[in-house]
């Protein structure tokens, strides 16, 4: 099996489109994205905000400047209070403090979702923003999520990282708050190894953003469909210079007419391994939520009832058969596990969070891999947890 095992970390060729757009711009050294109104990066923006379905969209240097972008964008008060969920990437609760914001942990339970009972516990009168991250492709309850934000007149930004592609009621996520961020980091459906994009249909917010990420002097004029909104900003806001590069965007363009198809294999894959696991008594699989409609490029699947000791067997034993496995809370320093948030001071005591991030485990599953590779994953992962039980049932 081992040698046999397929690699889940290599990513889909770039097409070959990008590769004689990158050659053109390499030999005419036109990589800023403000040398043309028709950038590669200005045409991204509007190809992306289409496919979308957002009226205006700003490429960036990674997600994680995207949600930096998006509170320093909204003005907030100084150290405003933003609940997040406490299952997410360390990137999101950094995002938070670079914006001189206050991020407030969120229980999230077993399914890998936010705890509503917790949430509306944590939304106080002095919260003053909502950054749902629909962490690994698992969508929180986002109409109960929007409509209390709407009682109370809260911006709710998504943390669209690694849900492009996924909808909600038919609605593209990313698309349901104020401003929805995506990434373009190396694992994820689009590769450009690095980047990232904010979405919105605010025009003023969107200037905002784009005065804030580097467009300084007049270079905002570029941006012609918000015009009318920059010369209120101009040289009041700070440049952060988190622009995106013309090489980024003409990796990524291309990429966009396969999405579709990247997809629908995703989730192909992903729900063959699914089935398979689930119907194993050792593992819990939660299904998607009813209004969801997932495109995930990896699986994820709790232990139930394993000691520490028979979860970290495990890992051995799916490794010796060539499937890597993660468990957030057992790997060490894992950027996933909140207690790892050092940066943060003090933490909270979030036992739910805790208790799902001990057993939860993450397999890649990405949307190049075919049914027989998917098939062969599956059989690695069962054999490795009978290979566990057995050996705990005969006490050897």
């Amino acid at each position: 099996m081992t040698a046999a095992a397929p690699n889940v970390y290599d990513a889909e060729p770039i097409p070959e489109a990008a590769r004689v757009e990158v050659d053109r711009l390499l030999r005419s050294g036109d990589l800023f994205r403000y040398t043309s109104a028709n950038a590669p990066v200005a045409l991204l923006e509007q190809e992306f905000a289409a496919l979308i379905g957002s009226t205006y969209a700003l490429a960036v240097a990674s997600c994680s400047s995207a949600l930096f972008l998006s509170l320093k964008a909204l003005d907030l008060p100084e150290k405003a209070k933003v609940l997040i969920p406490a299952f997410t990437f360390a990137a999101v609760p950094s995002a938070v403090v670079h914006a001189g914001c206050t991020p407030v942990l969120v229980e999230v339970g077993s399914d890998y979702r936010i705890d509503m009972a917790d949430f509306r516990a944590k939304l106080t009168d002095d919260v003053s923003a909502i950054l749902i991250s629909h962490m690994r492709g698992h969508t929180s309850d986002m109409d109960a999520i929007l409509a209390l934000a709407a009682e109370r007149d809260l911006p709710v930004i998504e943390d669209a990282a690694h849900s492009l592609g996924t909808t909600w009621h038919g609605r593209n996520i990313g698309t349901l708050g104020r401003i929805g961020c995506f990434s373009f980091q190396s694992y994820k459906l689009l590769n450009a190894g690095e980047g990232g994009i904010l979405v919105t249909d605010d025009a003023d917010l969107v200037a905002r953003a784009i005065i804030m990420s580097g467009a300084y002097e007049h270079n905002w004029r570029s941006h012609k469909a918000v015009a009318a909104s920059f010369e209120t900003w101009q040289n009041r806001l700070p440049l952060y210079n988190t622009r995106m590069n013309n090489l980024s965007a003409a990796v990524i363009r291309p990429q966009l007419d396969v999405l579709p198809r990247r997809v629908a294999d995703g989730r192909a894959n992903h729900d063959l391994v699914a089935a398979r696991l689930a119907a194993a008594p050792w593992f819990t699989v939660p299904d998607a939520l009813g209004p969801e409609q997932r495109a995930p490029d990896s699986i994820q699947f709790s232990l139930a009832g394993w000691s520490d000791a028979e979860a970290t067997a495990f890992i051995a034993a799916a490794k010796a058969r060539g499937i890597p496995v993660q468990i957030f809370g057992l790997s060490r320093d894992n950027a996933r596990a909140f207690w790892n948030w050092q940066f943060l001071g003090d933490l909270p005591d979030l036992p739910q969070t805790r208790a799902m991030l001990m057993r939860a485990c993450d397999v890649r599953l990405p949307a190049r891999l075919t049914q027989a590779d998917c098939e062969g994953i599956a059989d690695a992962l069962l054999m490795a947890a009978a290979e566990v039980k057995e050996q705990r049932a005969y006490g050897t």
